[in-house]
Order: structure tokens, then C-alpha cells, then sequence
């Protein structure tokens, strides 16, 4: 279903199709009968939206009203819907895809939204309660790194039913994330990193706070005093490593907010994903362009990169140079076939090639960093991105790294739903907070 949105509800209307539906899939399943009183619960996802978070799949067709085919609750275990789940966990509940929508991936794409809405959230454990007969079911959930809980299975009205759990992968940590992608400039201030980069992307411009001030009021002056002397606006980076535990609540005391959501994403299988992505190539689309890695951003590179990331504002290209080339890293440039595919070639004959999609893989410890995926609304649906994703593994393999992560921020759909079917899973999240006004 390309044409399927999954998200957090947003309406009175899609809550209330969400109850109905609730209840029409369960009665399909004959999991409930027509005077059964739990179809009042499934039926109230009003309060299923106050006390938990309402996850909708809503399919848009063309001359048609956006209808909600599929829905699932996401418990925290301080919800009245938590029925297993420990501290810190989140529980799925109330899974349900109306009839007419089944076998499209619905059902696996509310799990996937689910697992990226409690990473986002902090949690780090998802939990489910399955009747043993659901073997569909059990496989999505498998598939998706889904394992047995038999200590936690439980019993009720004498239904048996089966705990499956999930558990994010081991993030690489905001040190490792910052040591991909270094500052121009970095200041110390009681613990904590202040960057300053002429204002060129939030990474570079902004504070990691993974120590812990012994003045936290103090150092958030600090912090304002030294981006207001490099003329730009104090931005935090506020995650799960953030000192102090309450950072988020003392910035929106001083009027900050909240922007950029971002997940952090993980693969822990190289070669796996190298051939996944060879795979999501279409037919012979492997053989309508060439790849080429390089130690160094060339000029063809950096037009591929910047043409799609600064197409609404001008970037200092020097100082784009001096950020990537702050880390060890490899670029890879992906060509027309019918251009000179000589990898030998010089980066001046590189440079009058048509680019169609570049990528740059930094490594640290045995974490390579993927980023800058660019392809151009020209070049794409044809599998460029999958494809510059899998060399980058490819390359990344070959110099000894065993993992890999990349950072995209959670509205960005396209991309995560690209990344997912590559084999990529939320491990963590992080958000910046900016000044208002």
C-alpha cells in the first residue's frame, strides 16, 4: 500500500474509526461475539488515546476521504492498558486491520510504528500478549526480532496466552554519533560540548550534554553567552545520556522548545545489509549506474550533496568540507552507466559527470555512520538509494566494521520506511531544543 500513512491519531474522527474498527476486526476474528462486553472497551479509543498513545493506518486514495484501515494501542506500563508490561516497558494493544486491508503489510507497519514511537518515547522494551493460535501473527512478529517470554506467559478466563518481547539493539551513544560528525569549533563547558559550525546543520551547531554540571542554570547561561558571541541562537541536544535526568523540563522553563525528533537507527548484520540492498534493486537497475569510493569529498560528490541538502539556502562549501572531513570517512558517488566508469579516473573527470546519488559512510570503533544520502527527485524509485546504502556496507565491511547507525529525523516517513526494508531498527532517540523566537 504506497499510499499508506502510519502515524500517532490525530483527529476526533480517526480516533473514533478507530474504535469502530477496533471492534469490526476483532468481531471478523471471532474473537468477540455481537453481545460480548469488551466490545464497549474496544470501542472507546477516546480513552485509549488519553491514556496511551493511538497508532492509526490510514490509507489515502485519490477522490476519497483518507480512510483508517488499521489501528493498535501503545501502552506505557503506567496505562490502565498494560496488562504485562514492567517499568520502563511499552505494550501493544488492541492490534487490529480491517478485513478488506489484510495481506497488504498493515499489520507490520503499525508494529514498526510501534516500535519507533516507544524508542522515541525512551523505552527500550516492547511487549505483547498472543493467543497460540495466532501462527500468522507470530511469524510478523518473529520476523520483526519478536522473542518468547515463557516465564511471563499468562492465563485469563482460561485463555493461554503467550508473552513475546522486544528489545531495541545496543545504540552507539552520542559520543560515537559526535566523533562521525565534528564541530568546527567545540567548546568545553562544565561538562558538557558546545559546537559552533557558522550555523551548518543542528549536529555541528549545537550542545551535547552527556556530562553532568555541577551549575546546571549556570552552564545553560554559558551556553547562551558563547553562541550569542558566534551570532547564532543556543541549540541542546536532549536524549537519553542528557545530564541532568530533568534538562528538557529546565529548558522549557526558559522558554525553549522542542524540534527535530530524531531516531537513531541501527544494523548489526553488514554483510546482510549489503545484500538487502542489492536485493531492492529493480531488474536490471544494477547495471544502469556505477559507484565509486573515495577517501575524499571530491567536487562531484559535493554537488550531489549539496544540490539536494542545500536546495533552498546557500552553503558555505568550504565550511561543509571541514565538518566532513573531520572524521574518518569514505564517499561513495553513484554515475550514469553511460558515463566513463573508470575508477581510477580523476576527481576533475568525475566532476562533468552526471551524479545521481551520493552517500558517506564515517567509522569509529566498529560503528560505521551512514549519512548524506542524496539522490535527486530525477533519479529516484529506482533504487539508488538502496543501493548506494548496500556499497557503503559493502565498504564498511572491508575496513572491519561490524555495525552500523544512521540518524533521520522521525517525520521523515520515506526514509525510515527505505531504511526499515533494509534492515534497520530504532535503538535510539534524541531531539534538539532551540530558543523560541
Amino acid at each position: 500500500m504506497s499510499d499508506l500513512e502510519v502515524r500517532v491519531a490525530e483527529s476526533e474522527a480517526e480516533i473514533t474509526a478507530a474504535g469502530a474498527l477496533t471492534a469490526e476486526a476483532y468481531h471478523a476474528d471471532r474473537l468477540i461475539d455481537d453481545g460480548d462486553e469488551y466490545r464497549d472497551e474496544l470501542l472507546d479509543s477516546g480513552r485509549r488515546a488519553d491514556e496511551a498513545i493511538l497508532v492509526v493506518a490510514v490509507l489515502h486514495v485519490d477522490g476519497v476521504d483518507p480512510v483508517v484501515v488499521g489501528t493498535v494501542t501503545l501502552a506505557p506500563q503506567s496505562s490502565s492498558y498494560a496488562e504485562v508490561a514492567e517499568p520502563g516497558e511499552f505494550e501493544i494493544r488492541m492490534l487490529a486491520v480491517a478485513p478488506e486491508a489484510r495481506r497488504q503489510g498493515v499489520a507490520e507497519a503499525l508494529v514498526r510504528a510501534c516500535l519507533r514511537e516507544s524508542v522515541a518515547s525512551g523505552a527500550r522494551t516492547v511487549v505483547l500478549s498472543t493467543l497460540d493460535a495466532m501462527a500468522v501473527a507470530h511469524r510478523l512478529y518473529e520476523r520483526l526480532g519478536f522473542r518468547r517470554v515463557p516465564e511471563r506467559d499468562w492465563h485469563h478466563e482460561g485463555v493461554n496466552l503467550r508473552v513475546l518481547r522486544w528489545d531495541a539493539p545496543a545504540a552507539p551513544g552520542a559520543e560515537v554519533e559526535t566523533a562521525t560528525w565534528r564541530p568546527a569549533r567545540g567548546h568545553g563547558i562544565d561538562g558538557w560540548r558546545a559546537g559552533i559550525s557558522g550555523g551548518f546543520t543542528r549536529r555541528a551547531n549545537s550542545v551535547m550534554t552527556a556530562g553532568s554540571p555541577v551549575d546546571v542554570d549556570g552552564a545553560i547561561i554559558r551556553v547562551e553567552r558563547v553562541y550569542a558571541d558566534a551570532g547564532h541562537g543556543p541549540v541542546f541536544r536532549v536524549g537519553r545520556e542528557s545530564q541532568p535526568p530533568d534538562l528538557a523540563s529546565r529548558l522549557e522553563a526558559r522558554g525553549y522548545r522542542s524540534v527535530a525528533q530524531t531516531l537513531v537507527m541501527v544494523h548489526e548484520d553488514l554483510a546482510g545489509l549489503a545484500a538487502s540492498g542489492t536485493r531492492a534493486l529493480a531488474g536490471s537497475a544494477a547495471d544502469a549506474f556505477s559507484i565509486v569510493t573515495a577517501e575524499t569529498p571530491d567536487d562531484a560528490w559535493l554537488t550531489g550533496w549539496l544540490g539536494v541538502k542545500s536546495a533552498s539556502a546557500p552553503v558555505d562549501r568550504e565550511l561543509a568540507l571541514g565538518i566532513l572531513t573531520g572524521s574518518p570517512a569514505a564517499y561513495l558517488t553513484a554515475f550514469e552507466a553511460n558515463e566513463p566508469r573508470d575508477p581510477a579516473s580523476t576527481a576533475a573527470d568525475r566532476a562533468h559527470r552526471a551524479t545521481v546519488g551520493v552517500i558517506r559512510a564515517a567509522f569509529v570503533n566498529d560503528w560505521v555512520a551512514l549519512a548524506c544520502l542524496a539522490v535527486p527527485a530525477a533519479a529516484r524509485r529506482r533504487g539508488l538509494a538502496s543501493a548506494l546504502t548496500a556499497a557503503a556496507a559493502r565498504e564498511a565491511d572491508r575496513r572491519g566494521a561490524r555495525r552500523a547507525f544512521l540518524q533521520v529525523e522521525h517525520a521523515n516517513s520515506a526514509a525510515i520506511t527505505v531504511y526499515e526494508r533494509l534492515g534497520f531498527v530504532p535503538a535510539d532517540a534524541y531531539h534538539y531544543m532551540e530558543a523560541a523566537g
